[in-house]
């Protein structure tokens, strides 16, 4: 069972500030303008798919990084690439730096938000949570393999309008889907709780969804 476990908005507001921001207000409707390419759908995979796989994850979560790294590679090479099914990417982040991270992300080009994704969960335990290190810093380092300059990265993370967007569809989501921890997968819009155990359990959810 998925067991990140859900960050409420009050959860990502408390504890030590990345930024110097007041708490987000109630969710309400999205703060950017609308069709701001940044909150557009991030996805993979043939349009013509029989099956839509939804992924809503946190960069910080341990059970995500573990799916990044054991079970996604073979997704791609044997599910996504020959076309079997389409992927999607939901942004749901547990903490304030997973928060970040994905503000970072959506604000590359959107054919390198899943490659930075990937790399933020393959080596998780480097940027986020070794020893005696500062996850902001270590994140900004990877913004900058990616293309994401120092000036860039701190507009990124003082842009209020962009944090607010990500909590407030998270919240959206989690009420309406009653998302209780991450990785949380639908496939063909149903739940899809116990994909996560290995491949073959993954791939025989997508035979029967097809």
């Amino acid at each position: 069972m998925p067991s990140g476990s859900f960050g409420r908005r009050a959860f990502l507001t408390s504890g030590p500030a990345i930024v110097a921001v007041a708490a987000l207000p109630a969710a309400k409707a999205d703060s950017l303008p609308p069709g701001d390419p940044r909150m557009g759908p991030r996805m993979l995979g043939a349009p013509d798919a029989k099956v839509l796989v939804e992924e809503w994850f946190s960069l910080t979560c341990s059970h995500c990084a573990h799916f990044a790294k054991e079970i996604f590679p073979q997704i791609q090479k044997q599910l996504i690439d020959t076309g079997k099914i389409r992927y999607r990417f939901h942004d749901f982040p547990l903490d304030q730096v997973a928060l970040l991270a994905a503000m970072v992300a959506r604000s590359l080009p959107a054919e390198r938000y899943e490659p930075f994704v990937q790399d933020l969960l393959v080596n998780q335990d480097q940027w986020a949570f070794a020893r005696d290190i500062d996850p902001v810093a270590e994140l900004k380092k990877r913004a900058a393999l990616a293309g994401i300059g120092s000036a860039e990265f701190d507009k990124i993370n003082a842009d209020n309008a962009l944090r607010e967007a990500i909590v407030n569809r998270q919240d959206r989501d989690g009420a309406f889907l009653q998302i209780k921890g991450t990785p949380y997968f639908r496939f063909n819009d149903k739940p899809a709780p116990d994909v996560v155990r290995s491949y073959d359990d993954f791939a025989q959810a997508v035979a029967k969804a097809s």
